[in-house]
């Protein structure tokens, strides 16, 4: 009856073609006895306001840690809660030593530029702000979840600040007037600190505009510091890792990842689309540099992008020369004899196995003025070198880079439910329903 099939398809085509969500239904041609559904634009959009979708992936994450901050199963003290951070290869909380050393390594980063006036975009549990607070003048931070906001607020240092806001309204009215309550001159911060909070964004236009906000808000001469990032140029290797029968298993299970990966040359290329806006910016690409063998260690990294003062480049021209590793002894003598890079080190938690770890190169050079970082187009290569000569351009670094989205697969779990849902509703049969992103959804590939 395929008359019929197509009435039918076409009804339904109607019905849901009337969808805000929904920017065109149609039925194939090819095939009479289904619907093809295109996702409105406005509902993926992020500007001005994030559309319906977009809305909807980031609730789900807001609603996902208002329940796991509301239990604090792992609540241990009032600056260290742990809820929340299980591993996903054992789905057992990490060890609370690993954690203090990933807080360390953190609030190093952080404080290694001298900020007096930081901005957290996502502070979670809070444990942030402890450690910073001793070393600041003024700390405001945002978190969408409210739980995380009652609960933080009620056992913030002194001087520290928490309201509710989500990373896209950093330039916000909310923000604006917790930046002047708290004291910050001129109500802008001198860091901006976005903080394992980047793998619930929904995709790469998402990340966009948080980022380029936030550089704009920061004072000239500050930091915009985007931590605990996944790696997208690891994803694969961190399936393999966490286990797989064969390669097609683990290309499968990276490809439903849900959460948002991107790697250093994306992030740079974010930056330097404001070109003249912030000035020349620098990036800084540091490798994580604890001791323990786990995910937080092997397959993120946190970036610094440094904002120029006025008049001023974040990049000094005469960068030193890079030296090429060899041996651990090397790389100590060419560092300890003055500023210089040394590019090329294996990292040793990674296949082969060979070279050094990070933790283990920040060790051996613990007496000199050095960070650990990564080949910004290799991660499975470090870098050590004085903080001048580890830091890039934004511009010699820019490109597309390579992202893993979760927000396609959303977009076509939630068109298809919605489609069912109203199909139910007009007393029509489930028609098979084929979801077409066209390029409304990602922009990259």
């Amino acid at each position: 009856m395929p008359c019929e099939d197509t009435a039918t398809s076409r009804k339904a085509a109607e019905i849901l073609g009337a969808h805000p969500w929904i920017g065109a239904a149609d039925v194939p041609a090819d095939n009479g006895a289904g619907v093809r559904l295109r996702p409105a634009p406005g509902a993926l959009a992020v500007r001005p306001v994030p559309g319906a979708l977009i809305a909807e992936h980031l609730g789900q994450w807001s609603e996902v840690y208002d329940l796991t901050y509301a239990r604090g199963a792992g609540r241990r003290s009032a600056d260290l809660d742990l809820s929340g951070w299980r591993a996903s290869d054992t789905g057992l909380p990490y060890p609370v030593e690993h954690m203090r050393d990933w807080l360390r390594h953190t609030v190093e980063i952080v404080l290694a530029a001298g900020p007096r006036w930081v901005l957290e975009l996502g502070c979670g549990t809070g444990m942030l702000p402890h450690r910073l607070m001793p070393r600041l003048e003024g700390y405001v931070g945002t978190d969408v979840a409210a739980e995380s906001v009652r609960t933080v607020s009620a056992s913030a240092p002194r001087g520290a600040l928490i309201v509710r806001a989500a990373a896209h309204e950093a330039l916000g009215p909310t923000v604006a007037d917790a930046l002047r309550t708290a004291g910050f001159p001129g109500g802008r911060p001198d860091c901006v600190l976005i903080n394992s909070v980047t793998q619930c964004f929904p995709n790469v236009a998402y990340l966009r505009a948080v980022i380029q906000d936030a550089l704009r808000l920061v004072v000239p001469g500050g930091t915009v510091i985007v931590g605990d990032v996944r790696h997208s140029g690891l994803l694969r290797e961190h399936h393999r890792w966490l286990g797989g029968d064969t390669e097609t298993a683990v290309g499968e299970r990276a490809e439903r990842d849900e959460e948002l990966l991107f790697d250093p040359v994306l992030l740079a290329g974010i930056a330097a689309e404001l070109g003249t806006e912030i000035g020349d910016a620098g990036i800084t690409i540091h490798a994580k540099t604890m001791r323990a063998d786990t995910e937080l260690t092997r397959y993120r990294f946190d970036a610094v992008l440094h904002v120029p003062a006025t008049g001023c480049a974040a990049v000094a021209d005469d960068r030193p020369e890079t030296t090429a590793w060899t041996t651990l002894g090397a790389a100590h003598d060419r560092l300890a004899a003055g500023p210089g890079l040394i590019t090329g080190i294996p990292n040793a938690l990674l296949p082969p196995g060979h070279g050094s770890t990070p933790a283990g190169l920040r060790e051996a050079l613990a007496e000199l003025d050095v960070v650990v970082t990564l080949d910004p187009h290799d991660p499975r290569l470090l870098e050590a070198g004085t903080p001048g000569a580890a830091t890039r351009r934004v511009r010699d670094l820019a490109g597309k880079g390579l992202a893993h989205e979760p927000l396609p697969a959303f977009v076509r779990r939630r068109l298809t439910e919605l489609a069912r849902r109203e199909l139910r509703r007009a007393g029509l049969p489930l028609l098979p329903v084929d979801i077409d992103l066209g390029t409304e959804v990602s922009d990259v590939d």
